[in-house]
């Protein structure tokens, strides 16, 4: 079983900065209008290598890494 670390993100405290878009290196953030503001969305998380420079980058707190446990691949 693989485990890897994505960021998850609560769109309902982002205030739209951008600092953890800017610091994704892989470019894999980016801000969307959600109605009347833009908030952070993860975009391709396959390609999300968990350096968690999103994370830490974030000022509000709104960015946390969680685990993400992927299904058993079945032989066959």
């Amino acid at each position: 079983m693989k485990r890897q670390a994505l960021p998850e993100i609560d769109v309902s405290r982002c205030t739209g900065c951008g600092w953890c878009v800017a610091s994704c290196h892989l470019h894999l953030l980016s801000l969307e209008p959600q109605g009347w503001r833009k908030v952070s969305v993860l975009h391709d998380a396959d390609k999300c290598t968990a350096c968690r420079k999103c994370e830490a980058r974030c000022l509000f707190g709104v960015i946390r890494m969680r685990a993400k446990v992927d299904p058993p691949v079945q032989a066959g």
